[in-house]
């Protein structure tokens, strides 16, 4: 079974996020592998290990998309189990929106070659657009599962299941498929001394936009189909405002409540 998981380095939620150059794109040197994309990974290693792991002949690949410094997001995968890494990475994708990303992507995809499942995160932690995984599967015109909770493969056809806020739905499509898995799926697992000593030995392959055939003007600021039009720092916090008890506290909350246009 070849399994190809997307994965993504985004800014580092313990630190401020700043926005630079004239795209407004995200300042990423203090990044890491997307919290979300490790749920996606742990479910593509279950489902390898289950049917005998990379002896039997099962792969799992991590594809990135991003300048230098995402390859580091493919070498934590690596440590946590998947067999190879896969960077894409050109001056040209840079200011890329949701649209611009899923046709580098699709295209990365079918140069890497025919894969029986493509499992995304829910969303990334940076942009939150949950667009790409859709997106995605209608580019390469595959059957799409999106938000599973759970997920099985068997005879050629995954099970799923879709659990909303008052009831849960099980779906099933045929392979190969794009799915897009949530926080909810299972506990990732952390690099452990084998697997990263293991990692040093495993291969991570640099792509260009030339290599996928993707003609630059496609990508980046040129080919998004939505741009950022202006962006400026969030105003510091003010101070709350502090109520005395004096015997009349809940007589001020009240009335500040009421100001506020929440009761």
């Amino acid at each position: 079974m070849k399994i190809i998981v997307l994965v993504k380095h985004v800014p580092d939620a313990q630190f401020d996020r700043h926005l630079n150059g004239e795209g407004f794109t995200t300042d990423r040197d203090e990044s890491i592998l997307s919290e979300l994309d490790e749920y996606a990974l742990e479910a593509a290693l279950r489902l390898a290990e289950a049917r005998g792991g990379s002896k039997a002949g099962n792969q799992v690949i991590a594809l990135t998309m991003g300048p230098a410094g995402a390859a580091n997001a493919v070498k934590k995968t690596l440590q946590m189990g998947a067999t190879e890494g896969v960077h894409l990475s050109d001056d040209a994708l840079a200011g890329s929106d949701a649209a611009a990303t899923s046709l580098a992507l699709a295209a990365a995809v079918r140069h890497v070659g025919q894969a029986d499942l493509i499992i995304t995160g829910m969303a990334s932690t940076d942009g939150e657009t949950s667009l790409v995984p859709a997106q995605l599967a209608e580019r390469l015109g595959l059957p799409q599962v999106t938000f599973a909770s759970s997920l099985e493969v068997s005879g050629g056809r995954l099970t799923a299941r879709r659990d909303a806020d008052t009831s849960s739905e099980t779906v099933e499509a045929p392979l190969p498929a794009v799915v897009s898995v949530t926080d909810q799926i299972n506990e990732p697992r952390y690099p452990n001394f084998k697997g990263i000593i293991a990692a040093k030995r495993k291969s991570i392959t640099t792509l260009s936009l030339s290599d996928i055939g993707v003609d630059p003007s496609q990508v980046g600021h040129s080919g998004s189909w939505t741009s950022v039009v202006n962006a400026e720092e969030r105003p510091p916090r003010t101070a709350g405002t502090i109520i005395t008890d004096e015997g009349d506290a809940g007589i001020k909350l009240v009335d500040f409540l009421a100001a506020q246009k929440l009761l």
